[in-house]
């Protein structure tokens, strides 16, 4: 009977937990953004300045009104991103930051492969046509962050959306359409960190029959 009852509790008191991976080039303003989420909705110190790339991986869990979030900051320079499959088959949804002010100032940026092409957005298609086509991401909700919105020189996020994201899923590696969506921020300033919360937050949960949750 203890037992039961104890059980009945456990459901009656708990919240679904989704684990969402921050994924990125080096420099894209991950752990920033991972500081101002905490500053949200924790109540902890907002980030002053850009913080310092991560080696190996922060992590912070969240609370909402319906569930945790359990949110994973893997570094992003190129040694470390080996490391990000070991955290594909748990993960819910896939938050990929991209900087906006790092991807070249071609006026045609699809043109990727141009000569003379500055910035990093070849490596960013390539690193996200990576992740897409691992077995493990498949059907998994992806949110592309276009970042540092709050900087003169950042594109427009039209322009990542048409010269990555739909580069990407049209390419043979993209893993085709999926659940995605790509929004402005600024991690450092705060705008339209909230937004991009409130979209995982109802992508995981739409998702939860392709991968569940587990109980916290």
């Amino acid at each position: 009977m203890y037992h039961l009852a104890k059980s009945v509790y456990f459901w009656a008191t708990s919240k679904e937990e989704y684990s969402i991976l921050l994924l990125g080039l080096d420099n894209a303003g991950k752990t920033t953004l991972l500081s101002t989420i905490k500053s949200l909705y924790n109540r902890t110190p907002a980030p002053s300045k850009p913080t310092v790339p991560t080696v190996g991986q922060n992590v912070a869990t969240i609370s909402l009104d319906d569930m945790y979030l359990k949110i994973w900051d893997v570094g992003g320079q190129h040694a470390l991103r080996s490391m990000w499959t070991s955290y594909y088959s748990v993960c819910h949804a896939i938050v990929f930051v991209v900087d906006g002010c790092d991807i070249g100032d071609d006026s045609d940026i699809q043109n990727l492969s141009g000569e003379g092409q500055v910035g990093r957005l070849e490596e960013c298609r390539r690193t996200l046509e990576s992740v897409l086509s691992h077995p493990s991401t498949a059907s998994i909700p992806l949110l592309v962050l276009a970042n540092k919105q709050d900087r003169e020189d950042c594109v427009e996020t039209v322009r990542i959306k048409e010269g990555l994201v739909r580069r990407v899923f049209e390419g043979e590696r993209g893993g085709g359409v999926r659940d995605s969506r790509v929004l402005p921020i600024s991690a450092l300033k705060g705008e339209g960190v909230r937004e991009a919360v409130e979209w995982v937050r109802s992508r995981v949960r739409w998702n939860k029959e392709g991968r569940g949750p587990v109980m916290r």
